[in-house]
């Protein structure tokens, strides 16, 4: 494998990181943390709070987990996929939490937000996507705007690929309805 020269350079910071410099990871958080918080934030549903919690939580990780970080892929591939386990973790903490206050009745309520919330303001994509419920919001933002394949987000989230699927569909109708308001 070729590695570019962006690349190697992340790999020696990677490298220096691991035997304990502060400085070589300080390096890799300034070069990755702007696209990890977008990440974040589309995750969180636009929550800034959630959001920053979120990317601390995944350097933290990073930084725990730097000796199982292989080279097999970029370092920011690597943090990606740690926001996205970091969220998952997350949810399904809130998830068995929620579950214990709320009647079953309720559960479909979990996670959803009002597309309605501020109907003087003017909606755009990233609004409409933060309206959207959990699990559509989740798979769209990682198929979509990620790029990942419906079958690598269905072992993320330990789904069938089929669900996965559905959930995207399901956020391109509510997001087509939503912003033609």
């Amino acid at each position: 494998m070729v590695l570019s020269a962006e690349d190697a350079a992340q790999l020696e910071l990677v490298t220096q990181a691991r035997a304990g410099s502060v400085d070589a990871f300080e390096a890799l958080y300034r070069m990755h943390s702007g696209a990890v918080y977008l990440l974040c934030l589309r995750l969180a549903g636009g929550m800034e709070s959630d959001a920053t919690e979120l990317l601390q939580d995944v350097f933290v990780r990073a930084w725990r987990g730097l000796t199982k970080f292989r080279g097999d892929s970029a370092f920011g591939s690597w943090l990606h996929r740690l926001a996205v386990n970091s969220m998952l973790q997350q949810a399904r903490s809130e998830k068995r939490r929620t579950a214990r206050v709320l009647p079953m009745a309720d559960t479909e309520s979990i996670g959803a937000a009002s597309l309605d919330s501020d109907p003087d303001s003017r909606m755009d994509l990233e609004n409409a996507i933060a309206g959207l419920p959990h699990g559509a919001r989740v798979a769209f933002v990682l198929h979509e705007i990620e790029g990942f394949q419906h079958q690598e987000i269905a072992a993320q989230l330990g789904v069938a690929v089929g669900t996965v699927k559905s959930q995207v569909h399901r956020a391109r109708k509510l997001l087509i309805s939503a912003l033609n308001k």
